[in-house]
């Protein structure tokens, strides 16, 4: 089977703060490249630059030197106006802060991506209705924010940050709020719409268990990539090793 392209690639990435004897390299020289239809799994301890990373790739943050593409388009060359516009349409994100809209049901807020992106079509809603289902939510469609739980708006964070299908998907944190078997049914429906779609994910996740459903695990310590384990039988070790 030929290799799927590769959807994402950062290249001597940096991003530091301050200056001089106050300089603080938050990532310090990271390259990374995830391919159409790979979940990844980016790890480390508090402060390793992990969350900071997931940002540049997001197009959040720019970063002080270094390049990062997506999709073959350059992120880190864009005006602020392209870059944007490239978010809105080619990066799907879910962050520990769901920032739903508080006025709009949960169906609302998944086809809101869709609405943006003038692509809101009896299909689109269709695509919004199934994918919440499948995420445990298929009797709180018209449910308010307000009216969920920090779980069931995590799923739905995690709904519209697939629901225009984007090159790129990014998760900081997604299963934060979740029990522990709710965790592993969002992961796992995570990394299979990922593999499906033949998008490419980059989760952040402190807890390790987690990574049962990715294909490589990077982890980070002091800004740089420490690690990459790429053998499946050693994510397993790993994920199985937090559960003790």
């Amino acid at each position: 089977m030929a290799e799927l392209s590769a959807a994402l690639q950062a290249v001597h990435v940096v991003k530091s703060y301050g200056e001089g004897t106050n300089l603080v390299l938050a990532v310090d020289d990271v390259s990374l490249c995830v391919r159409q239809g790979e979940f990844v799994g980016l790890v480390g301890p508090s402060g390793s630059g992990k969350t900071t990373m997931l940002a540049m790739l997001a197009g959040l943050l720019r970063p002080t030197s270094g390049e990062i593409e997506i999709a073959g388009q350059a992120l880190t060359s864009m005006s602020e106006v392209d870059r944007t516009k490239f978010r809105a349409h080619s990066i799907g994100f879910a962050f520990q802060a769901n920032n739903l809209v508080p006025y709009l049901t949960a169906l609302e807020n998944v086809q809101l991506m869709l609405r943006l992106n003038h692509n809101l079509d009896t299909a689109g809603k269709e695509r919004a209705r199934e994918l919440l289902t499948r995420l445990g939510l298929g009797e709180r469609l018209d449910s308010y924010p307000g009216q969920l739980s920090g779980g069931q708006q995590q799923r739905v964070a995690i709904a519209r940050a697939l629901i225009h299908e984007p090159e790129l998907v990014l998760a900081d944190e997604p299963t934060a709020s979740l029990d522990t078997e709710r965790a592993f049914q969002v992961v796992s429906t995570f990394a299979d719409l990922v593999h499906e779609q033949k998008r490419a994910g980059v989760m952040v996740t402190h807890d390790l268990r987690m990574c049962r459903y990715v294909d490589r695990v990077i982890q980070m310590v002091d800004g740089r990539i420490n690690r990459v384990i790429a053998e499946k039988a050693e994510i397993e070790s790993l994920a199985e090793s937090a559960i003790h």
